[in-house]
């Protein structure tokens, strides 16, 4: 192999790459918690994009179990965002030709 082919290659993962990181700020995960009466969106990098709080849970009293139901819905959806992404990242590096388990991440 020459120096031009791995600078094509080079150039070829980095477009690849570039690719990735998009299809992943493309990625929206949702998370719930107490029975769908709490639930809230994140991203691909985690942050929190949108929450739906049922009504009847605001009701005088209640906020401690409401910050518990939101805590409880973000790490609901942070699980899943990892594992979709674990998934992506294996995609990418079987299409990128990386051995399994070197990925990317």
């Amino acid at each position: 192999m020459d120096m031009r082919e791995i600078m094509e290659q080079a150039r070829a993962m980095q477009e690849k790459a570039v690719e990735l990181q998009r299809v992943m700020a493309d990625i929206e995960v949702d998370g719930q918690s107490g029975g769908g009466l709490v639930r809230i969106t994140l991203t691909g990098s985690g942050v929190l994009k949108r929450t739906h709080i049922d009504p009847s849970l605001i009701a005088p009293g209640e906020r401690e179990i409401l910050e518990d139901l939101i805590v409880a819905a973000h790490a609901d959806a942070k699980t899943k965002l990892d594992v979709r992404l674990a998934e992506e990242m294996k995609t990418v590096a079987g299409k990128l030709g990386l051995p399994p388990g070197l990925g990317l991440g």
